[in-house]
């Protein structure tokens, strides 16, 4: 809850494991909080990505259900996210973002990062369904831009939380990503959900979206990838 928290080169670890349903590993609310080379490594609500402007970069990221989830203004920067493999009759989301108001300026940026499976799904029979993300809240709005997507995200990219909840209202958002789950000819047809061009994308930038740089306090290593 530390304003200005930093974090660097630590796992957070938790260990119920999917049987367990919901076991978060961490609860982050701590404003303009900087997460650099750590690991968040459990299955259901790894991240509890919770409030106020977040960054996290150069992260691993391990879970199933919404293991990213919260109604934080967060970007994710170079890091790799790893679906694992949950329980039989369960499916993977990557995000669950919870934005319960169009007037917050929350949500969930992705950028230059990595999505893969992590060894136990890769090796698993290959039935388990990975999506991007599902609307926790009427208002969720997460995105998605210049990061690689590996073939076990499922064409629709995106899911339901019930029914039609929340999908004319969410804003779910794809630019310039890569990989052979990336492609957008399939995805979702929802009226919240939008191929962006690099205009819409640079809203979600780390200078823009949480008002910050791209400067990491503990390393100085500036980020060179485009978009910044």
């Amino acid at each position: 809850m530390g304003q200005g928290f930093v974090a660097v080169n630590i796992t957070f670890r938790n260990t119920a494991g999917a049987i367990k349903h919901q076991a978060v590993a961490v609860l982050n609310s701590a404003d303009m909080s900087t997460f650099y080379s750590c690991s968040f490594e459990g299955y259901q609500d790894t991240l509890y990505s919770h409030s106020l402007r977040q960054f996290y970069r150069n992260c691993d990221i391990y879970g199933t259900i919404d293991f990213i989830f919260g109604n934080s203004a967060a970007v994710f920067q170079n890091c790799n996210l790893y679906p694992r493999l949950p329980l039989d009759y369960q499916f993977n989301a990557i995000t669950a973002q919870g934005r319960t108001d169009p007037n917050q300026n929350t949500g969930t940026s992705i950028h230059n990062c990595s999505i893969k499976a992590a060894s136990d799904l890769a090796s698993s029979s290959g039935t388990i369904k990975t999506y991007l993300g599902r609307p926790w809240k009427e208002y969720s709005r997460t995105v998605y831009m210049q990061s690689y997507m590996d073939s076990l995200i499922d064409p629709a990219g995106w899911t339901e939380w019930s029914g039609d909840f929340g999908i004319n209202t969410l804003y779910y958002a794809e630019f310039s990503n890569t990989g052979p789950g990336s492609n957008t000819g399939g995805r979702v047809t929802w009226p919240g959900y939008h191929v962006i061009n690099d205009g819409d994308a640079a809203k979600f930038t780390v200078s823009k979206f949480i008002q910050g740089d791209y400067w990491l306090p503990a390393t100085s290593v500036p980020y060179t990838g485009g978009l910044i």
